[in-house]
């Protein structure tokens, strides 16, 4: 008996058919069966499904005499059916990568229950993915088996049937079925969620949901859309049968009711002519099903009132949000004004020399190379008043107590921009912000650059999509300092950005505690054990995928090769944080505790002191590291497509920091024979740390408060002088 029986109707989809089961037989777990339904498809679907079976037995195919639609067909391929459990895959959907694994996985660890609610992305034709945005649910569930009743938010996700299994033997004692209509999905969806004993979630994306351009059913105009009121009228039926689930009757009833509005609401559902009659129909059927003492309150009120009601209503709401938008538009005009009249005052004030603004990682907080200048003037510099510019309120309470900070654009934001003797930043200010004479723009960048970056980008079309070159370049035309760790740095950048500022060989601040050591709690909050030696995975996102995600590990079975007393420790590009990237794997295996996911640590540099060895790919995450004088495994099993579509200013399988792998059975015999912190590996890291963190002596931020902030000679590192204002390109010499 296989574990999974996949049902897979198929009907006029034959562009898409192949890429579906593909995804299915192409998983690394193959206990499965899957049975393909020909729903008399019109085109090719007979004869790809044919050919498939053909050459492998687990397919089976079913050719239906006559179109018999989605839901009958599903309810065809179940009596051949043999599988613990029922998955039914839309044609035009695919399965991710592993997914059938994790999937098996999460229902041994959580029993066998009768349904397992999984994540999925919306997979759009122009090349875009968006994660399931209730996602959060999967997680907040927990990860014991629950109830409806137990949990009622599982019912705020999409009730479809395909992101779910389905113990077949609970569907089959429980008579599911799915009946003809064009929203069959939902007198299955609800009866299976209401009456399981036992529900378990999987926070992981395992399908990609097809976004069509053209050809979704549901988002076509037609009286099909009449449907929908058979469907509910199922699942009222299949409710009144069954006294234990009275108590859902007054949320069933809400539920229809704001289905139907929003099928009415929408321009491209109903014919004109028909949205009266579907009204009247919906408002009857919502007062035959009203819950006695049942209070209705928000738009469902329209549906006890009449048509003419509901119309008048929605023009008023309608010329209500036109009068709204343009009062905000009146409002935001003379708020603009104001805001201008504001700056403009503040302006004619005079500079503040002892007013330092920070901003770091477009105002995401206390980050990088601005925080370590932040503390030590604090340290070292009193006299100096720091402030943060802060994206919003969410991360202005994330700051340490006693920080002062404003919100980006805000009065208060003006205020200080206006009036600041000194901007200190890693990435750029927005173009509104213009820079007065006298003030001081030190630009701290954010690490040694590995990838094309700026003006190096215009012949990387993939690279620089969504980026305005030149806008990027005249807002660098207001830096004043650029810091550099080292002289490949400090070329780069004038190459990158040739705009009028001094490079300046102070070090990164954020490595101070690199060099320095200092004390790191992320073992201790992840409850990673003293003696574990921690290998840290850090690959940086990809240019020439739109998202910007490739896996290029299988992450479960690193952490497996690595063997006992290894810990694996995952961060991605800050870039795929809330993106597929940690859906499609990491948050599920960090839940499990296979690996620890490091993505939302928001200090790099504690990370890394906690890690015995660095693998990563192409991540400027290894400059940094290298202070450190650990191992440093290179991953470069695509480095041909990535500096095609990216470039590159240091090929790093040539000169690397430690050994290169390019396959995963490379780097696994790297860990697996001790090869990765052998004599080779301490011999290519010296040489990289020779020449990459040259500058970095751990004195690096107070170097940039005494010099910049304070006005003091420059000593150490790579300087000799300052100048007394930048006005051009002075390259600082060594000393």
């Amino acid at each position: 008996m296989p574990r999974f029986s996949l049902i897979v109707p198929c009907f006029k989809v034959q562009g898409f058919l192949r890429e579906c089961l593909d995804s299915v037989l192409l998983q690394s777990f193959n206990d499965f069966e899957l049975i393909a339904v020909d729903d008399r498809s019109p085109d090719g679907c007979g004869a790809i499904l044919d050919e498939y079976a053909a050459r492998d037995p687990r397919v089976r195919v079913l050719h239906l005499p006559e179109n018999v639609g989605l839901g009958r067909a599903r309810n065809a391929g179940m009596p051949h059916a043999t599988g613990d459990y029922l998955f039914f895959l839309d044609s035009d959907d695919t399965l991710t990568p592993g997914a059938l694994r994790a999937i098996t996985d999460r229902l041994a660890e959580a029993g066998d229950p009768d349904v397992l609610v999984f994540d999925y992305a919306r997979t759009y034709w122009w090349g875009g993915t968006r994660r399931n945005a209730l996602a959060h649910l999967l997680g907040e569930a927990g990860p014991d088996p629950f109830t409806a009743e137990e949990f009622p938010q599982i019912l705020d996700l999409l009730m479809v049937v395909w992101n779910k299994v389905y113990r077949r033997e609970f569907v089959e004692s429980e008579g599911f079925a799915f009946p003809p209509g064009y929203y069959e999905d939902t007198p299955w969806t609800f009866p299976a969620m209401l009456s399981a004993r036992r529900i378990a979630t999987l926070d992981r994306v395992c399908l990609n949901y097809r976004q069509r351009r053209q050809g979704n059913i549901l988002s076509t105009t037609s009286r099909k859309h009449f449907d929908i009121h058979d469907q509910y009228e199922r699942v009222f039926a299949f409710v009144g049968q069954r006294p234990e689930l009275a108590r859902w009757r007054p949320y069933l009833h809400r539920k229809m009711g704001e289905h139907c509005l929003d099928i009415l609401a929408k321009p491209d559902r109903l014919p004109p002519a028909d949205k009266a009659e579907f009204f009247r129909r919906t408002a009857r059927m919502f007062r035959a099903h009203k819950p006695e003492g049942a209070l209705v309150d928000g738009e469902l009120r329209m549906l006890e009132g009449s048509w003419t009601a509901y119309r008048v209503r929605r023009q008023v709401a309608r010329a209500g949000r036109e009068t709204a938008r343009r009062a905000a538009l009146v409002r935001g005009s003379a708020a603009a004004r104001a805001r201008s009249g504001w700056a403009f005052v503040h302006t004619h004030r005079p500079l503040d020399p002892r007013l330092v603004v920070y901003s770091a990682s477009s105002h995401r907080g206390m980050l990088g190379d601005p925080a370590a200048v932040y503390a030590k003037a604090r340290e070292i510099a009193p006299q100096l008043r720091g402030v943060w510019v802060v994206r919003d309120a969410e991360t202005a309470a994330q700051l340490p107590p006693g920080v002062e900070h404003v919100l980006v654009g805000s009065r208060r934001y003006l205020e200080v921009t206006a009036r600041a003797g000194f901007f200190v930043n890693d990435v750029n200010w927005p173009g509104t912000l213009a820079k007065r004479p006298g003030s001081v723009h030190i630009h701290t960048h954010q690490g040694t650059p590995l990838k094309y970056m700026g003006a190096d980008l215009r012949d990387k079309p993939g690279a620089r999509l969504g980026f305005d070159v030149p806008q990027m370049l005249r807002r660098a035309d207001r830096w004043d300092y650029s810091l550099v760790a080292n002289r490949h740095s400090e070329l780069m950048w004038e190459r990158a950005y040739p705009c009028h500022f001094t490079s300046l060989r102070t070090g990164s601040p954020r490595n101070d505690v690199l060099v320095n050591g200092g004390p790191s709690g992320f073992r201790a909050r992840h409850g990673i054990p003293a003696h574990h030696t921690v290998v840290l995975y850090a690959p940086t996102r990809r240019d020439y995928r739109r998202g910007g995600h490739v896996d290029r590990i299988d992450l479960a079975r690193f952490a497996a090769d690595l063997g006992e007393g290894r810990t694996l420790v995952v961060r991605l590009h800050p870039s795929l944080a809330n993106g597929p990237a940690r859906g499609t794997g990491l948050a599920e295996l960090a839940r499990r505790g296979v690996v620890v996911d490091a993505t939302e640590e928001p200090r790099v540099e504690d990370v890394l002191l906690a890690a015995d060895v660095l693998v990563t790919d192409y991540s400027a995450v290894m400059f940094d590291y290298a202070n450190l004088d650990r191992p440093i495994v290179v991953h470069a099993d695509d480095w041909p497509a990535y500096t095609a579509s990216r470039g590159t200013y240091v090929d790093v399988t040539a000169e690397p920091p430690g050994h290169v792998s390019r396959s995963y059975r490379e780097l696994a015999w790297l860990f697996a024979s001790g090869a990765w912190r052998d004599e080779e590996s301490a011999r290519l890291r010296a040489d990289f740390r020779a020449r990459f963190c040259e500058f970095d002596d751990g004195l690096a931020a107070e170097r940039v408060v005494r010099t910049l902030l304070l006005g003091e000679p420059m000593t150490g590192a790579g300087t000799v002088r300052i100048p007394g204002q930048a006005t051009g390109r002075d390259t600082l010499t060594s000393a």
